[in-house]
């Protein structure tokens, strides 16, 4: 038998899995890594801790398949997409903390992008809106803040990456540098429809184009891992951001296909085909996966916060234990009760764009108490994804979309979360057999670029239904709490 290896570096841990060649999850491994706080909405990582727990990772989960690694093919990496590191090319020291996604200390220079009216070129070249989100602006602040940084840049002795780059560096020992296409459409410095960096933006962030990565399609030759961590060198054929590989292993390769990811964040797409859509809803343009030079594009809707609510639950308020206690405590909430949890704790993502804002919760009686709070929480989720939803189908107008959401990430195991999601939704909610549809993703674009996995058609058909949760709840109820939910959104952004 012989395995690819998913690589998937996500926000609060890395996990390595193992899938045999009929795309079936045989072993996994995971660690999680610290959060780093140094001031209000600023969130960090420990670069070498990024990589520490991926060698250390991959390593584990070998060992408890009891494999060798000459029974692997090939690795594919899938990542916490828009985190930025940039390090020392000769020494593969980063020079500053990674800085997260997540991380909004740039929100006054993108104000200022905005006043200046750039916001039509940037959406124009790269799909995507003036915020502190992407990697651009994470990067100018690194190259503006640290010594002699951007000197040592144009000398070319410093890389930038996205998480996915610098892994590949670490894992092929300092010899390639290079993305993918789905990565490199969120650092908001490539032009989606040329298919390069934009000279016109990195002159304009003063960013030298010496330390950017090469951009390769999602299915390509990435480089081979360094000999001494697997016992041979293992090729490197896939890669792509966490919410297109989520799209991928989703199977939604056909335009007005949608999937929904709740991790950290929760982040929903829909294909587009080979035409990238201009939202007029805040929404974002992006590359859903790129297969022999040829994007095809998507729609994208961005929340920052959907598990990380339960975390919230766990680490802040600390009324649960574990994230399996929500669900129990969710269903006992006094159904008189109209608690509305907005959980803008670093802003508010689609289809609202507001940095600034913060959390609020309304509603709130003498009664109130854990389970109501739990039940706001896993709510939240459901209705943030409606605004996207609703947002996604206006822009969409002109083609064909399916009414069935498929959804995946760690929270789409609570049954109570996505039935509550298909009922505020008035849409099917489809789980598949394989939630972790992230690293499935990655798994096959690995397999296929080396003729192991089945084509695209095939996998697709391979898609299989675990649960379909159908909507339920009475139109007057739905109705109410989503306008319910407006007004709360309305009055924090006012707030």
């Amino acid at each position: 038998m012989k395995y690819v290896l998913a690589i998937d570096q996500g926000t609060t841990s890395t996990r390595a899995i193992l899938f045999d060649e009929s795309l079936n999850p045989v072993a996994s491994a995971q660690e999680e890594f610290a959060q780093i706080f140094p001031d209000s909405g600023w969130v960090e990582h420990e670069p070498d801790e990024l990589w520490a727990t991926t060698a250390g990772t991959c390593r584990a989960v070998v060992e408890r398949a009891g494999i060798r690694g000459t029974d692997i093919l090939s690795i594919g990496i899938t990542n916490q997409r828009e985190t930025t590191v940039v390090w020392d090319r000769n020494t593969g020291k980063p020079i500053y903390n990674a800085i997260v996604w997540q991380d909004r200390r740039t929100a006054e220079y993108c104000k200022s992008l905005r006043d200046e009216g750039l916001a039509d070129m940037f959406a124009d070249r790269t799909g995507l809106l003036i915020d502190p989100y992407f990697s651009s602006t994470k990067l100018k602040w690194i190259l503006d803040h640290v010594d002699g940084s951007r000197e040592r840049a144009r000398r070319g002795e410093l890389l930038f990456g996205t998480v996915d780059s610098y892994l590949i560096w670490k894992l092929t020992g300092g010899e390639v540098h290079v993305t993918d296409a789905t990565n490199a459409a969120r650092t908001m410095l490539y032009d989606i429809r040329k298919g390069c960096w934009s000279q016109t933006i990195c002159k304009l962030f003063d960013i030298p184009v010496e330390m950017l990565p090469e951009v390769k399609d999602s299915a390509d030759d990435f480089g081979h891992c360094r000999a001494d961590l697997f016992g041979n060198a293992i090729p490197i054929c896939g890669v792509a951001g966490d919410q297109q590989a989520a799209t991928i292993g989703q199977a939604c390769f056909e335009p007005g296909m949608m999937k929904s990811t709740y991790g950290t964040g929760c982040f929903a797409l829909l294909n587009t085909g080979d035409t990238p859509v201009q939202s007029k809803n805040r929404l974002l343009t992006t590359i859903a996966y790129q297969l022999d030079g040829k994007p095809t594009y998507a729609l994208e809707g961005s929340i920052f916060i959907a598990g990380a609510v339960v975390q919230w639950l766990r680490d802040g308020l600390k009324i649960i234990r574990d994230a399996s206690e929500t669900q129990p405590l969710a269903e006992q909430a006094d159904p008189t009760q109209n608690v509305v949890l907005v959980p803008a704790f670093t802003g508010l993502g689609a289809p609202y764009w507001n940095p600034e804002c913060r959390g609020a919760v309304f509603g709130l009686t003498r009664n109130s108490g854990p389970n109501e709070l739990a039940q706001a929480a896993l709510e939240s989720v459901g209705y943030q994804t409606r605004d996207l939803l609703e947002a996604m189908r206006a822009d969409w107008d002109s083609g064909e979309s399916s009414d069935i959401l498929r959804v995946d990430g760690g929270m789409s195991a609570s049954n109570w979360a996505m039935q509550f999601l298909a009922d505020i939704t008035g849409a099917p909610v489809d789980r598949p057999n394989v939630l972790e549809t992230t690293a499935l993703g990655v798994a096959w674009l690995a397999g296929m670029k080396i003729g192991a996995m089945p084509k695209q058609d095939e996998f697709a058909k391979q898609w299989a239904l675990e649960r379909q949760f159908k909507p339920n709840m009475n139109d007057g109820i739905r109705a109410e709490k989503y306008a319910n939910w407006r007004r709360a959104v309305e009055s924090t952004l006012r707030y």
